[in-house]
């Protein structure tokens, strides 16, 4: 029993610092990766330093994708001038002209690419189900990686916060 409150005051201690030490380890790097887009155009993430990055995997034949595609265009439009980048990466699997007319008949303003292959679903931790959406950070460390529909309000007030 008289060990009892120095034990607890002993597990306390060590949980606080566990949290302490969990919270200023380095986020992980983003992969490094070079987009390409439907216009053939090369989008390195490395050089995107200095921004935060969206980088959305997705699918012309996913609900969620394209229920949430209107609130990317919206909330790229309102902050691509302040430093804010999406890359909308079509999976291996989704036809690049249905990924075309996709584009096209949406209008996405953002650089959209193909991962022909699956090579970049593979360098962002095998991303399987769409969307996946992963925030990168102006110094290429990844802020937060989402496993569906992205909640806008959320996303926004992070924007906010890493653009001021």
């Amino acid at each position: 029993m008289k060990y009892t409150k120095p034990l607890l005051v002993a597990v306390a201690v060590l949980a606080i610092v566990g949290a302490l030490a969990y919270a200023l380890m380095d986020k992980p790097g983003a992969p490094a990766a070079t987009f390409t887009t439907l216009e053939g155009k090369s989008i390195v993430l490395d050089e995107l330093r200095g921004k935060v990055v969206l980088v959305n995997f997705w699918a012309t034949s996913c609900p969620g994708c394209i229920k949430e595609m209107p609130g990317m265009i919206e909330t790229y439009n309102q902050y691509k001038g302040r430093g804010f980048e999406i890359v909308a990466v079509a999976m291996s699997y989704d036809p690049p002209n249905y990924v075309t007319n996709f584009v096209q008949t949406r209008r996405l303003p953002f650089p959209v690419a193909l991962d022909v292959d699956g090579e970049h679903a593979r360098a962002f931790g095998n991303v399987q189900l769409t969307p996946t959406s992963f925030i990168i950070g102006k110094n290429g460390h990844i802020l937060e990686q989402k496993l569906g529909e992205l909640d806008f309000v959320k996303l926004k007030a992070l924007l906010d916060r890493e653009l001021s």
